[in-house]
């Protein structure tokens, strides 16, 4: 739809991480069909890309677009603020691993096996 031609063209493109973003958000929807989600945002701007809402719980994911990524400072308040303990910063790398005591940096299909 873009007309892009080539891989590089798509990596350089402005709309590649809100497209993956997307991509990712839908992707995760899907698997959790049971689970509502949410996006999260307060007046003062801590924001949460996706929030899945289940019976029992609240898992919060940021989707960043980098090799090394790191949330907004947002991310973490609005988790707070809602008693989130699972929280996940999905991205498109070849590894998970831990970003702090509360925060998972975690590849797309092992954010996809989190949700079961």
């Amino acid at each position: 739809l873009l007309g892009l031609s080539s891989l590089p063209a798509l990596l350089s493109h402005p709309v590649l991480g809100s497209s993956w973003e997307g991509w990712v958000i839908e992707s995760l929807c899907a698997r959790a069909r049971e689970a509502t989600p949410w996006f999260y945002r307060t007046a003062a701007g801590a924001e949460i890309d996706l929030l899945l809402e289940t019976a029992t719980e609240l898992v919060a994911f940021e989707i960043k677009r980098s090799e090394a990524p790191t949330p907004r400072k947002g991310f973490t308040t609005a988790c707070d603020d809602l008693g989130i303990e699972r929280r996940y910063v999905v991205y498109p790398g070849e590894r998970s691993y831990p970003l702090s005591r509360t925060i998972e940096v975690v590849t797309v299909g092992d954010a996809l096996s989190a949700l079961g």
